[in-house]
């Protein structure tokens, strides 16, 4: 019965980062770019890798078909989200410091 609670728990703190109001409140603490990282990870999470292990069990080998619901189970959002945000900010920095070299190269400083 534990695994069954267990279980249940997991589908449940998925579905709870679909939520208006986690939405909401990731929106306004962090903005716009954490919610779509998170949102598009959990599709990749919930859609692409279960089909993605249908496609290798039918392909390469039958023992991938125990990934598909196995990923459905396990999270690593903990683990995927912060390493993305992380990529996405050094992204952004990389872009506002080529914003203030251009900014600063005119050469109309007064």
């Amino acid at each position: 019965m534990a695994i069954l609670k267990w279980i249940k728990d997991r589908f449940l703190h998925k579905l709870h980062h679909f939520s208006w109001s986690s939405i909401k409140s990731t929106f306004k603490e962090h903005g716009l770019a954490l919610v779509v990282i998170i949102v598009t990870w959990e599709i990749i999470e919930d859609v692409i890798f279960p089909i993605l292990f249908i496609f290798l069990g039918n392909h390469v080998h039958p023992i991938f078909y125990a990934g598909a619901p196995a990923s459905l189970l396990l999270c690593v959002h903990w683990l995927a989200v912060p390493m993305i945000w992380g990529l996405w900010m050094k992204i952004k920095k990389g872009e506002e410091s080529v914003q203030k070299t251009v900014e600063h190269s005119c050469g109309n400083h007064d």
